[in-house]
């Protein structure tokens, strides 16, 4: 580790190696990211942070193949982190950090290099029993996923919680949270597979392939249905979501492949439901940073537990095509870059 450099002084410059996106590609097989020196330095309101570790999300895929259209080129990728501060006030000099946003990596720099400037709001303290990796991880999906279900109201004990999707990296971190706040939780699977990941208590697991996931609900349920349904994958098990509702129950939304689905109102009203809408994107480094201190506390208590960082799916930063193209291709692996 280098030695800090005085924090009292004007902000210290550092030739930092980054992983670059010229130009939208069409495909990720198009992708052709370089890594170039940049000279970088702190704003008076930012750390600078020393990257440890940096996980690549399917939105940096997308970004890069030209499906945001905000997305600004040139530019250097990459919305989670793990770090120490090597530049700023005092208090904060030799932190272990980390942190995610919506516009890092997208709308200006990003996390997948040596180096991040960062507003100081958005830090947050990485919890001791983490890795740099696992901590580097925790961002985007955890996020999204605290995010839904504050915005749906938390759930409380004895409320059922359905994730559509429960073994993808939200709906790991949904039935992390939901667990943890003492729902019972319900999963639904596409194949004929068990949950998982971690839990804070028994998963059901409804597999979409030969049952009728909405019957099968209200017979899990006694009739009730779902408090909650966290639909990670959208318009696919929009009708089934939307079947397996309790009165005055809330669906979850967060992706989709066809825009458009049908949508009875009758029902709807009837059944007093609220769909609320989610996009990460749309939150700025220092909210995504109130998100993350808000969940730090279960990581510390062991009621959260990191996604496991296999060996093969760690990559340089000179074999960022190949990570991205892993991600593009879904695997489940949650990939990172090691800048070092």
């Amino acid at each position: 580790m280098p030695a800090p450099p005085k924090p009292n002084g004007p902000p210290v410059a550092v030739e930092a190696r980054c992983v670059r996106l010229l130009a939208k590609a069409g495909d990720p097989a198009s992708l052709a990211p370089r890594v170039e020196r940049r000279r970088l330095s702190r704003a008076a309101n930012e750390l600078l942070i020393e990257v440890k570790a940096a996980a690549v999300n399917p939105s940096d895929v997308k970004a890069a193949t030209g499906l945001m259209a905000y997305a600004v080129f040139p530019r250097t990728p990459g919305r989670d982190y793990a770090g120490f501060v090597i530049d700023g006030p005092a208090d904060w000099i030799g932190r272990e950090v980390f942190g995610s946003s919506g516009d890092l990596g997208i709308r200006r720099d990003g996390t997948h290099a040596t180096h991040l400037a960062v507003e100081t709001e958005a830090v947050v303290a990485k919890p001791r029993n983490l890795s740099w990796e696992e901590a580097a991880a925790i961002g985007v999906p955890f996020v999204t996923a605290m995010e839904g279900l504050r915005r749906a109201g938390m759930p409380k004990p004895g409320d059922i919680v359905l994730v559509m999707g429960v073994n993808g990296k939200v709906g790991q971190a949904a039935v992390q949270i939901a667990s943890w706040h003492g729902a019972r939780v319900i999963g639904v699977v596409r194949k004929s597979e068990p949950y998982q990941g971690h839990a804070n208590g028994r998963v059901d697991v409804i597999d979409a392939s030969v049952t009728d996931v909405a019957a099968r609900v209200r017979e899990l349920t006694d009739g009730q249905g779902a408090d909650i349904v966290f639909n990670t994958v959208g318009d696919p098990y929009f009708q089934a979501a939307h079947q397996s509702l309790a009165l005055r129950g809330r669906q979850i939304l967060i992706a989709a492949i066809d825009r458009i689905v049908p949508f009875n109102i009758l029902e709807f009203y009837r059944g007093q439901h609220t769909y609320v809408g989610v996009d990460t994107l749309g939150l700025s480094s220092v909210a995504t940073g109130a998100v993350l201190r808000e969940i730090g506390s279960g990581f510390a208590s062991g009621h959260l537990k990191p996604f496991p960082i296999l060996p093969r799916a760690i990559y340089p930063l000179e074999q960022a095509k190949a990570a991205f193209l892993a991600v593009a291709g879904s695997s489940r692996d949650r990939v990172i870059l090691r800048p070092a």
